[in-house]
C-alpha cells in the first residue's frame, strides 16, 4: 500500500510537471506574437514621435530660412532701388552742372490717375521760384511745362496732353512744325505737307527754340510713322516721346532765361 501511494504521488507530480511544461509552451506560443506586435507598435510609436519631432524642427528651420530669404530679397530690392536712384540722380546732377541755365531739381510726388498720365506733380512750387510755363526737363529730353503753381508744389503738363503744343524741328532736315498731344494719349508732330519727304521714321524731333519758353535743341521724341493725309495742308508724324513719363521720378525745372541752344548736351542723331 505504501508503494502504491508513492507511485500515485509520483505519477501526480509527473503529470503536474508535464501540464506545467505544456502550459508554458502554449503560453509562449500564444504570447510571442502578441509581444512581437506590441514591440513593433512601441517601436513604430517611438519612430513616429521621432519623425514628428524632426518634422517640427525642420519646419521651424524652413520658416526661419524663408524669413531670412524674404529679408534678403527685400534688402536686394532696396539695394537695387538705391543703385537705380543714385544713377538717376547722378545723371540729373551732371546735366544740371553742364546746363548754362538756372535750374531747380524736383521730385515727382503725384501722377494724374486714369488710362494714361498727362500731368505730374512735383515737390517744388512758388516758394522755390517756380512760375507758370516753367520748362521741365530730364537727361533724356523735354518732359513738359508747369501749368499750376502752389506754395510747395507744381503741376506739370506733359507732351501728350491734348492742350500741349511745342514748337519743334526735325533735327536731320530742320523741317519745322508743332508737337501736339492727342486725345488718345499719343504725341504727334504736325508739319506742312510739302515737307513730307523730309520727315522719316527714326528722325529725332527737338525743340525749335522759337519764342522764349523752351531752350533750343531739347529732344522731344522720335518719329515712329507718318500719317499721310493726302492733299491735306498738314501731315502728322507719330512720335515716341524722348522721356518715358511713366518712369519719371526726378526732374529739373528751368528757372532762368531759356534762349540758349542746348542740343550739344543731349543725345542726337550724330
Amino acid at each position: 500500500m505504501r508503494v502504491r501511494r508513492y507511485g500515485i504521488l509520483l505519477a501526480v507530480l509527473l503529470v503536474s510537471f508535464l501540464l506545467l511544461t505544456v502550459q508554458g509552451e502554449l503560453m509562449a506560443i500564444v504570447l510571442t506574437p502578441v509581444q512581437s506586435l506590441l514591440v513593433r507598435v512601441h517601436r513604430g510609436a517611438l519612430g513616429f514621435w521621432a519623425n514628428y519631432v524632426d518634422w517640427k524642427v525642420v519646419r521651424r528651420e524652413v520658416v526661419s530660412l524663408r524669413g531670412e530669404n524674404e529679408q534678403l530679397r527685400v534688402q536686394a530690392l532696396q539695394a537695387g532701388e538705391t543703385r537705380e536712384e543714385n544713377t538717376r540722380l547722378r545723371r540729373l546732377l551732371v546735366l544740371r552742372d553742364r546746363l548754362p541755365l538756372a535750374t531747380v531739381a524736383g521730385e515727382v510726388i503725384g501722377r494724374e490717375a486714369g488710362g494714361w498720365v498727362r500731368s505730374l506733380t512735383v515737390n517744388r512750387g512758388r516758394s522755390d521760384g517756380i512760375a507758370q510755363q516753367t520748362p521741365v526737363i530730364m537727361p533724356d529730353g523735354l518732359v513738359g511745362r508747369v501749368v499750376q503753381v502752389h506754395r510747395g508744389a507744381a503741376v506739370i503738363q506733359l507732351l501728350n496732353d491734348p492742350a500741349s503744343t511745342v514748337g519743334a524741328v526735325v533735327q536731320r532736315t530742320r523741317t519745322a512744325g508743332l508737337v501736339e498731344g492727342d486725345a488718345g494719349g499719343a504725341v504727334r508732330f504736325k508739319f506742312m505737307a510739302r515737307d513730307g519727304a523730309s520727315v522719316a521714321p527714326g528722325d529725332l524731333v527737338v525743340t525749335s527754340g522759337l519764342g522764349t519758353l523752351f531752350p533750343k535743341g531739347l529732344p522731344v521724341g522720335r518719329v515712329v510713322k507718318i500719317e499721310d493725309k493726302g492733299s491735306a495742308l498738314f501731315h502728322f508724324a507719330v512720335l515716341t516721346p524722348a522721356v518715358d513719363v511713366s518712369r519719371v521720378e526726378e526732374v529739373l525745372l528751368i528757372t532762368g532765361q531759356t534762349t540758349q541752344d542746348v542740343a550739344a548736351l543731349f543725345p542726337s542723331d550724330g
